[in-house]
């Protein structure tokens, strides 16, 4: 009974905590920007299904942001700040409604479908100097021969692709 009541403390301590942690968080400015470009149903294909939804179009485009910043955040040196636009996104694979109704929803991925991502980005200094800008065009007509560790995740292929570009892109000069 005495250690039940102590694990019951321990957990609303642990809960009372989690409002405070994530305002510390939420405080940490953010060194990654990202912006659409357009609106989600105008890229070539951000579609969660045969027959798109706003919702699920945002809700990808939102798991690609998100993925950008948590990343971004680790690779941009402190001081920086990214500002990404998305100007164009394809994710990997496509609906193939031919193959069943029932699977109108099912994305199919084959290396006839391989991931697109158009952005632009400006690296700017603590300044507000620009460090770098450009366009890059980002494919991988070889994503189907990578392997990840991530193969429950639905955007592992773009996530990869966005990941080169901010390593490459990001790399200390030597």
């Amino acid at each position: 009974m005495k250690a039940h009541s102590i694990i019951l403390s321990l957990a609303a301590g642990l809960l009372a905590a989690l409002p405070a942690a994530a305002a510390e968080a939420a405080k940490a400015p953010s060194k990654v920007e990202v912006i659409y470009a357009k609106a989600a149903d105008k890229y070539v294909d951000v579609r969660d299904g045969f027959t798109a939804s706003e919702k699920g179009q945002v809700a990808n485009l939102d798991s690609l942001k998100q993925y950008l910043e948590e990343r971004g955040n680790q690779l941009v040196p402190d001081g920086q700040k990214l500002t990404v636009t998305l100007t164009e996104v394809d994710l990997a694979g496509d609906f193939e409604p031919w193959r069943d109704p029932a699977m109108n929803d099912v994305r199919i991925v084959k290396d006839i479908y391989p991931p697109r991502i158009d952005l632009e980005f400006k690296l700017a200094g603590a300044d507000g100097k620009v460090i770098k800008e450009g366009k890059r065009e980002l494919r991988d007509l070889a994503f189907m021969m990578k392997l990840s560790i991530q193969r429950d995740d639905p955007f592992r292929h773009e996530k990869q692709l966005l990941n080169d570009w901010l390593t490459r892109e990001l790399k200390p000069a030597k």
